[in-house]
C-alpha cells in the first residue's frame, strides 16, 4: 500500500457519520489493499471508478432507510411466497472494468437459487443482484449507475428524504420507471409512502401496515 493510501485509510477511522472521503489516482492494487485492511463487516461504503476512490460513512438516517427497504422486500417475499436472498452491501468489483462498488443493500430474486448458500459473490461466475438499493442522504449515488449497468443489475431503488425512485436497465442505461420489474405490483408511490411513514412511526409498525396492505392487494387479484 502506498504512503498516500495509508494516510487515506487512517483518515477513514475519523470519518464522521455522513462524511465522504475522495482520492484520485489510486491504483487497483491499492483499492484491493484497502478492502483487505477493512476486513469483514465494515460500515463504510467503498466505491472505485478507474482510479477515483470514494469512501462514505453512512449516517443513522441512511441506515434506517436502508433497513426499511430490506424489511419491505422481506415482507413481499414472505407474503407472495418468493425466494429472496439479501447480500447487503456486498462489494461487487471488476478489475477488467477498473470499477467496484457496494450498494447499500441488494436482493436476488430470479437468481436467488444460484446464490443460496454462498458466502461471497464472484461476478466472473455469479450473476449480479436483481435489485440494488442506494440511499442518498449525504451523497449522490448516480455515479455508481454506470458500473451497475456494466455488470447488468436489472433494477435500482434510489431513496432520499423525499421518497423512492425506481430505475430499470434498458439498453445499457437506466430509465426511471413507475413500478418494480421484479415486483410489478409495487410502485414508486407505494415505496415512497412507507418510507415517509417511517419518519413518524416505528419500523415494526410500518412493516405491519405494509404487510396488511400487501395481503389485501394480493387478495384483490
Amino acid at each position: 500500500m502506498s504512503a498516500s493510501t495509508a494516510e487515506f485509510t487512517e483518515a477513514m477511522q475519523h470519518l464522521p457519520p455522513g462524511g465522504t472521503l475522495v482520492m484520485t489516482g489510486v491504483a487497483w492494487e491499492d483499492y484491493e489493499d484497502i478492502l483487505a485492511q477493512l476486513g469483514e463487516g465494515y460500515a463504510a461504503r467503498v466505491s472505485y471508478d478507474r482510479g477515483r476512490l470514494e469512501i462514505m460513512s453512512p449516517s443513522s438516517e441512511h441506515e434506517k432507510y436502508k433497513e426499511l427497504m430490506l424489511g419491505l422486500a422481506d415482507v413481499i417475499a414472505d407474503v407472495m411466497d418468493y425466494d429472496l436472498e439479501s447480500f447487503g452491501s456486498t462489494t461487487f468489483k471488476s478489475q477488467k472494468l477498473a470499477r467496484g462498488s457496494e450498494p447499500d443493500t441488494c436482493f436476488y430474486l430470479e437468481n436467488a437459487a444460484s446464490v443460496t448458500g454462498k458466502r461471497t459473490i464472484d461476478l466472473a461466475v455469479d450473476p449480479p443482484p436483481d435489485i440494488a438499493v442506494e440511499v442518498d442522504i449525504s451523497h449522490n449515488s448516480f455515479g455508481k449507475f454506470a458500473f451497475y449497468a456494466d455488470i447488468g443489475v436489472p433494477e435500482i431503488w434510489r431513496c432520499d428524504e423525499q421518497g423512492v425512485e425506481i430505475y430499470h436497465l434498458i439498453e445499457r442505461r437506466y430509465v426511471e420507471a413507475q413500478a418494480s420489474r421484479s415486483f410489478p405490483f409495487i410502485t414508486r408511490e407505494t415505496l415512497s409512502e412507507y418510507l415517509n411513514q417511517s419518519k413518524t412511526r416505528s419500523r415494526a409498525a410500518v412493516l405491519r401496515s405494509f404487510r396488511t396492505w400487501l395481503r389485501k392487494t394480493d387478495g384483490q387479484k
